[in-house]
């Protein structure tokens, strides 16, 4: 049985057309090469993508592009494939991401080189860890191995830190965005961590580039709180390290830098202590030693004034004793008491006499 024809407008058969292709494809991934890139007034940019068979129109909103694209690229979008009202088929992309080790490595340089002249990787930005952290944030995904590494190692180095942590995913279309609000949550507390870590075992470049999302990068150079990165191998370098004020070659490494080890701590006091015992032991020898010194010059200061006290008191003694009125009487000489006139009675002393006579006469003799 032959099907009905159906008759329809222009403007209906475009509208059934995207009705069709929402119902059937609301969201794609397309991957290819990109052609004629442009963007149009700051706000719009087309580009076509293609492959050696075919070509596709696509176009987005400036602020969705969040990495940098360039003819010859190779690209996955997630878009919505969609019929204009001008009868032209494309792609109305919501997210772009760079496919391929080429292609990720040129939009990482493109926007190194642009984020680095705004100084956003500038040393002079760089701030300090904090030498004991109390107060962590992270932000990683619980379930990663990577993150299980972390706190494991923080556990055994130190232990007993408050750490909150923001689950998110590390990977995938969405991690940017989740990153991003997991470090303005942390960022607007009433109380702000002391650290704000970032936390992602290894994977592919294409797994690691959500970390060289535009928005996120600008995201970590802005933090208030000082940040931390453990992203990846060693060899592995994004742009959220480059903007972080500390990065760490792992999520193991992250944790030792971030905490000492408290054996470690135990060990060099212990160490410091046994090289300071001599130190102390001979200051206080030195401070005694002083102090003997000091009391000696002091007992010979002592001696010389009671030997001279001594020496005085023996002269004084010595005039006293020439003065005493018994040594006179014992030279042979008397003492007179009463009125020396004719008639008067007088008391004459000597060393071993009391003698009382009577004046009768007294006569002046002239020297």
């Amino acid at each position: 049985m032959e099907k009905e024809t159906v008759r329809l407008s222009v403007s209906d058969f475009v509208a059934l057309t995207n009705q069709t292709l929402e119902y059937a494809y609301p969201s794609v991934e397309v991957e290819g090469e990109v052609a004629s890139f442009k963007v149009n007034q700051q706000k719009f940019v087309f580009f076509d993508l293609k492959d050696d068979n075919s070509s596709v129109g696509c176009f987005m909103t400036i602020w969705q592009l969040r990495q940098p694209i360039e003819d010859g690229m190779r690209v996955i979008v997630t878009a919505t494939p969609k019929l204009t009202n001008w009868g032209k088929f494309s792609l109305t992309v919501r997210a772009i991401r760079p496919s391929g080790e080429g292609s990720l490595k040129k939009s990482f340089e493109l926007l190194k080189a642009k984020l680095e002249k705004e100084g956003l990787f500038a040393l002079e930005r760089k701030r300090a860890l904090p030498p004991l952290p109390k107060r962590i944030a992270v932000v990683s995904s619980t379930q990663a191995a990577g993150y299980a590494d972390f706190i494991k190692i923080l556990n055994d180095r130190f232990g007993g830190l408050h750490i909150e942590v923001a689950h998110v995913q590390v990977q995938g279309e969405v991690a940017a965005d989740q990153m991003i609000r997991a470090i303005k949550h942390f960022n607007t507390q009433e109380e702000l961590a002391d650290v704000l870590v970032l936390i992602r075992g290894g994977g592919s470049a294409d797994d690691l580039s959500s970390f060289n999302d535009e928005l996120l990068v600008r995201e970590v150079a802005a933090s208030r709180i000082p940040v931390l990165t453990g992203i990846g191998h060693e060899t592995d370098e994004s742009l959220v390290d480059l903007a972080a004020d500390v990065r760490g070659a792992t999520p193991s490494n992250a944790a030792q830098i971030l905490v000492p080890d408290k054996r470690e701590i135990v060990q060099q006091v212990s160490h410091l202590v046994r090289g300071i015992i001599p130190t102390v032991e001979h200051a206080i020898e030195l401070e005694q030693q002083q102090l003997r010194q000091m009391l000696e010059a002091s007992m010979q200061v002592f001696h010389s004034r009671i030997e001279l006290a001594e020496n005085e008191r023996n002269a004084l003694e010595r005039v006293l004793a020439q003065l005493d009125p018994r040594a006179v009487l014992a030279r042979g000489y008397s003492i007179v008491r009463g009125k020396i006139e004719a008639g008067q009675r007088i008391e004459i002393e000597q060393l071993t006499k009391q003698i009382t006579a009577e004046v009768t006469n007294v006569k002046s003799i002239n020297n």
